[in-house]
């Protein structure tokens, strides 16, 4: 399994924004990948941070989710915030 955490950084209103209209549709698809276990992009007590959770059930499932998000409109209108995220790879 390959799970990721961490955290979305805002710097502006403008890219709280642009994470608020288009989270909903990226979760929906992401959850509609296979291989996809969990994806939630939480709110935070600092209304410019998310707290970002996913797994995947392995590497290739991870890794077309990533190809497939780099496509999106989500990442034309969220690539240029900070992610500050830790990626780990479980083993049974």
């Amino acid at each position: 399994m390959i799970r990721l955490s961490g955290r979305l950084v805002c710097m502006t209103g403008e890219e709280r924004a642009a994470v608020l209209l288009h989270r909903p549709a990226h979760i929906q698809a992401t959850l509609a990948e296979a291989g996809c276990l969990s994806f939630t992009i939480d709110d935070t007590d600092d209304p410019l941070i998310f707290d970002v959770r996913e797994s995947f059930r392995d590497r290739a499932a991870f890794d077309a989710h990533q190809s497939r998000t780099r496509e999106s409109a989500w990442f034309a209108a969220t690539r240029h915030i900070l992610r500050d995220f830790r990626v780990e790879e479980l083993r049974d």
